[in-house]
């Protein structure tokens, strides 16, 4: 064996090559292409001892500039947020962290309890009636969600808020895309907010409308005015949601959303450099046989005792594909759990506790920030826990000047258009403490003036 991890030694690969009836591994790539081979060594570094590698990984792993390291105000999908020390303690135990599909009930009841205590959390929290086990993150759910309406609807229109996160209404798209006859249109948001009566007129004859709340632009969307424009239509509503904000929002199903959506990272997840996260979807009784992915549901055993099993799973591997609502593999298991945890370890009262700090934090560096520099919001509408700043100047700029002052101080909307190159999305949550918002301002007005 030449390395303690590459343990095939020259008798093994002639072995191997002799079972399937091939001289040489030159010949067993004959059918390559000349072309296309490459000639010559891998441009690789010299191999190095477990300690050097070790080193190295760390020097590298050195550059990322983390929030460990900055005061963060950027959000824009992904915040930093307080993640109770229960989360990673039970997210650690054995038969969470190493544990897959729990296809067999009678060997994974604590796997299937948390996925279903997960399920019913989602549900109270949303004001539905049945969530799913997750699916991969926030963009993912609301595809599915979309799908699941062109399938129940059998309308060929999808109709998206301006002020939908880019990165949802691009992964929405790109699912669709290739889809016969399916058309995207997109609602405006002038002053940060959906406009209800271009809801009203986009909604006829579509499959689905989606809005955001909190929205993109950190705006808390009026779910009861976008109800009304939509509920004549025949078109599904769907709603993404932050998870946090609705410890204190009054939530989507209590307006009449058919399908409610959203990423789980603000409870118990993480930054993690992106992800992994999950996403949650949760829908109406009538559905629960339409919606993607898995569903834990809970019985009793011949002894009469409580137990829990997958009830539905209604994806190509296991029924017809005819018939199969979505061909979503798996769902985030253990980032599910990691929600769970943290949902439970919060509670009710603690849940809208956190949320309204985000609110009251939120609030006070918007008037710090009007009061103390040149910079005004750009939407007068109520916020959650982020706002748009218009700074009269590319906002990237500011964005490299106060990193070097120890901020990440937002993100820039220049992505989404010249409109909006002067604009920067700054996020305020709860783990911010006032001299840090008090010093962040300073910072911000320094560079204004």
């Amino acid at each position: 064996m030449g390395h303690r991890y590459l343990p095939l030694t020259d008798a093994d690969r002639q072995a191997m090559l002799e079972a399937i009836g091939v001289p040489d591994v030159e010949a067993l790539f004959a059918d390559i292409p000349d072309p296309v081979r490459l000639k010559r060594p891998l441009d690789l570094e010299p191999a190095l001892t477990e300690p050097e590698l070790v080193r190295e990984l760390g020097r590298l792993a050195a550059k990322n500039r983390t929030t460990d390291a900055l005061v963060s105000f950027l959000g824009a999908g992904a915040y930093e947020h307080t993640i109770p020390a229960v989360v990673d303690h039970v997210l650690r135990r054995s038969e969470f962290y190493t544990a897959y599909t729990p296809y067999q009930p009678e060997l994974s009841q604590g796997n299937l309890q948390a996925i279903f205590e997960f399920q019913t959390m989602v549900a109270s929290l949303t004001g539905m009636e049945v969530a799913n086990a997750s699916l991969y993150d926030g963009p993912t759910a609301l595809a599915e969600a979309v799908l699941l309406s062109l399938r129940e609807t059998r309308r060929k229109r999808v109709v998206l808020s301006e002020a939908l996160h880019p990165h949802a209404r691009s992964v929405v798209e790109t699912v669709v895309r290739d889809l016969e006859g399916v058309t995207v249109d997109v609602a405006p948001a002038p002053g940060g907010a959906t406009d209800a009566g271009a809801l009203r007129a986009l909604a006829a004859d579509a499959a689905a409308v989606v809005v955001q709340t909190p929205n993109f632009f950190g705006v808390v969307e009026p779910l009861g005015a976008h109800r009304q424009a939509v509920a004549a239509s025949g078109a599904m509503w769907i709603v993404s949601a932050n998870p946090l904000a609705l410890g204190l929002l009054r939530p989507p199903g209590d307006f009449g959303a058919d399908l409610v959506v959203g990423d789980m990272q603000p409870l118990g997840i993480p930054l993690s450099f992106g992800g992994p996260y999950a996403g949650y979807l949760a829908a109406r009784m009538k559905d629960v046989r339409k919606l993607p992915g898995r569903i834990v549901g809970e019985t009793v055993d011949a002894a009469g005792r409580r137990g829990y099993v997958l009830t539905l799973q209604t994806r190509e591997q296991h029924i017809r594909r005819e018939k199969a609502t979505s061909n979503i593999t798996t769902n985030q298991a253990l980032m599910a759990l990691a929600a769970a945890v943290a949902m439970s370890a919060f509670g009710p009262r603690g849940l809208r506790a956190l949320a309204e700090q985000n609110v009251h934090k939120t609030q006070y560096a918007l008037q710090a920030i009007e009061a103390r520099t040149p910079f005004r919001r750009a939407y007068p509408a109520p916020v959650f826990n982020e706002f748009v700043l218009e700074l009269g100047r590319p906002a990237d700029e500011a964005v490299a000047a106060l990193l070097e002052q120890g901020f990440l101080a937002g993100y820039p909307l220049g992505s989404l258009g010249e409109d909006y190159r002067t604009k920067l999305l700054v996020t305020v949550t709860e783990v911010r403490t006032k001299a840090e918002i008090d010093a962040f301002v300073e910072a911000l007005g320094r560079w204004g003036r």
